[in-house]
């Protein structure tokens, strides 16, 4: 149960002064649905309301009050021009301007000889100081002057700032003294008050120095929403832990018969991740692990590893991939590898025939089939698996983590492994991976020889195509991704059309290929057969090929406007080159002239193929919110607290979290009560019953 005394701060935001029926929506577009979160709705900025003599010497743009006398009303003289009032200020005469205002209502506001106090936002027109719809006109013999600081709150259309603030205001109001969750030493040693005076702080800044996320109120703010996310994730992963599992150990002799075929030996990282895969499988507590690594680490083999330590135990192992597209190019990777070890492999997905699917059904409710490979389909309720033990779920962000423990729930205890080929940054890791063990692999497989990665201007186009010709006539393959043209797969899909029409009469009708996401499976897999086979040595694509597709053949990378991509995306896209033996090469084709960021972010690219380092570069200049695929990972949505500056306080409140549920795991002591509080505060009601002492 809730604590009462923070009944009043989950009431409907409706309760709020201002807030009504028509207004809820709109209200409801801020994240404001209760009184708490308008509590948590931070200021994006400062005004400084303090009563000024003079507008003169004031720099353009400034926001200032100031005591006038109406001088004079200027109506327009024709439509749409603006109403002007000429007021004197203590030291000379400038002019408030409206727009399409009612003048019968400036008369009565502002009338001729009236004192009044002005705030708003003064510009200049003409060498005349003037001031266009003043945000605040109030008369000093009804009204207390401005003074001091007024918090800006985000807005959205139809709710002005003064109902905003007001709202604000009232749920501050009802800010109770709550018991102190944190550390008292460490509260010390930062320097940070309690967490209602912070709260009072926040929403009354007297510079816009205190709304810098590094201010010591942010930070306390920040943090205490940091460790309910992480206790949260502890309270998971211990609920988790006890879940009942399954002890899986294989003998080893079918992963034998597979490493036996194979040209290459293992890295020394996928070696250990396979180790730490199969420990855990091993022990009677359910596997949750997130496998990450860059591009050609060779994440594939390890889960296939993995996979094959559930058939040696006699059990099953299902591989489930976001796309058609990647689950055929799994099943086209995985069919040597499984007939070597003698596994009967099958494929199912929503395109299936209802014969084919039928048959795949029956083998794995039979359990016939060892591995499946397939799309959403597999959590279908119509599949049943007769001992399913491994749950391998790739590109993680594709999915929701219901999908994932939908999967899982399809076999007794099923231990799930989580790939991810996107390199995630050590925060955004944590904030959205915590309940998951790690294992990284950040060794590429020897042989692999560096990418060169080469700017060249879209002016430059015709140089670009005469290159690639050469290089094709000498044997190689290239592919060429076509620009996001915005977030419309019709527009991306128009513009490789376009592109393989005019590539197709330089190299020639047969040489092209083209692939986009709203092809179909067969025609798709056509273009992508011809590519691979060298029929066609040009594949003109979407980003559809930014994962899953395998030619070691290609060494040639053309990224058409690479300005409109993302760091990550980037990376991943020219992965898909300098996969076999030659050297590769990769094109960002850019239009100039590049704005700062746009160039920073190719430079970056060319400079490193570390995708550790890329995503960390990522996240600095995009931000968590929109690096590729965080939004679907389930990265929590933080009010307060800034992942790409707040990255050392997260980790501190793992660990602080980690030790809290070693020494009070049911949270019971004084501070173990009023972490109770701080869940419950923070919206973590459902984690507060997985404490091991309910």
């Amino acid at each position: 149960m809730r604590p009462e005394i923070l009944f009043p701060l989950f009431a409907e935001a409706k309760t709020l002064p201002g807030v009504g029926p028509k207004t809820v929506p709109l209200y409801d577009k801020l994240g404001i649905r209760r009184v708490v979160d308008a509590v948590f709705l931070p200021p994006s900025g400062v005004v400084d309301r303090t009563l000024r003599e003079t507008v003169q010497g004031v720099v353009e743009g400034t926001t200032l009050c100031v005591k006038v006398t109406v001088v004079s009303h200027s109506a327009p003289s024709r439509r749409n021009a603006p109403y002007r009032v000429t007021v004197r200020d203590g030291v000379l005469d400038f002019v408030l301007v409206f727009f399409r205002p009612a003048p019968e209502y400036l008369t009565k506001m502002l009338p001729v000889g009236a004192e009044r106090y002005v705030c708003g936002k003064i510009e200049h027109y003409d060498g005349i100081a003037q001031m266009p719809h003043p945000d605040v006109i109030l008369d000093p013999a009804k009204d207390a002057p401005p003074d001091g600081f007024e918090p800006i709150y985000p807005m959205t259309a139809g709710l002005g700032q003064k109902a905003i603030a007001k709202a604000v205001k009232a749920a501050v109001a009802l800010v109770p003294e709550l018991p102190e969750w944190q550390d008292p030493a460490w509260l010390a040693k930062q320097e940070w008050p309690g967490w209602a005076v912070a709260v009072r702080a926040m929403h009354d800044p007297q510079t816009g120095l205190d709304l810098e996320a590094s201010h010591p109120v942010r930070r306390r703010l920040a943090y205490d929403e940091l460790l309910s996310h992480q206790l949260a994730l502890a309270l998971i992963r211990a609920k988790r832990r006890r879940a009942r599992g399954r002890t899986t150990k294989g003998s080893g002799h079918l992963r034998e018969r597979v490493l036996g075929t194979l040209p290459f030996t293992l890295t020394g990282a996928q070696n250990r991740a396979i180790a730490a895969i199969a420990a855990d499988m091993g022990n009677p507590e359910r596997m949750l692990r997130l496998l990450q690594g860059d591009v050609g680490a060779g994440k594939t083999l390890v889960a296939f590893m993995a996979m094959l330590i559930a058939v040696e135990a006699g059990g099953q192992a299902a591989l489930m991939a976001p796309t058609e597209i990647l689950a055929r190019q799994h099943l086209k990777g995985l069919t040597p590898l499984c007939e070597a070890a003698g596994v009967r492999l099958a494929l199912l997905t929503g395109k299936d025939k209802a014969a084919v699917k039928r048959e795949t059904l029956a083998g794995l409710a039979s359990g016939e089939i060892d591995i499946v490979v397939g799309t959403h389909a597999l959590f279908q309720s119509s599949v049943t698996f007769a001992d399913l033990r491994m749950a391998v779920v790739d590109e993680q962000h594709r999915f929701g983590v219901e999908q994932r423990n939908e999967l899982a729930e399809k076999g007794q205890g099923a231990d799930i492994l989580v790939m991810s080929a996107t390199p995630i940054p050590r925060t955004l890791a944590l904030a959205s991976y915590g309940d998951m063990d790690v294992s990284v692999l950040d060794e590429k497989p020897p042989g692999r020889k560096p990418i060169e990665t080469r700017m060249v201007s879209l002016s430059r186009y015709d140089d670009v195509v005469e290159s690639l010709k050469r290089a094709i006539s000498g044997g190689a393959r290239a592919y060429w991704i076509c620009p996001l043209v915005e977030e419309s797969d019709a527009l991306d899909v128009a513009a490789a059309e376009d592109r393989a029409r005019v590539l197709r009469h330089s190299f020639g009708e047969n040489a092209v290929v083209m692939a986009h996401g709203r092809m179909k499976a067969d025609g798709k897999d056509a273009a992508m057969e011809a590519f691979r086979t060298g029929v066609a040595q040009v594949l003109v694509a979407t980003t559809v090929v930014e994962v899953g597709v395998d030619v070691p053949e290609a060494t040639i990378m053309v990224i058409e406007h690479a300005e409109r991509f993302g760091l990550a995306q980037l990376h991943q896209l020219r992965g898909r080159v300098g996969r076999g033996g030659e050297k590769s090469s990769c094109v960002l084709l850019y239009q100039g002239p590049l704005g700062e960021a746009a160039r920073d972010r190719l430079a970056v690219l060319r400079e490193t193929e570390d995708g550790f380092r890329i995503a960390e570069e990522d996240l600095r200049q995009r931000g968590a919110g929109d690096l590729l695929g965080v939004k679907q990972a389930g990265l929590p949505k933080m009010k307060i607290a800034d992942l790409e500056v707040h990255g050392d306080l997260l980790e501190v409140a793992r660990d602080d979290a980690r030790l809290i549920l070693a020494c009070d795991g049911g949270l019971v002591s004084e501070r173990g009560e009023a972490l109770r509080v701080l869940l419950y505060l923070m919206g973590r009601d459902a984690e507060v019953r997985y404490l091991s002492s309910a």
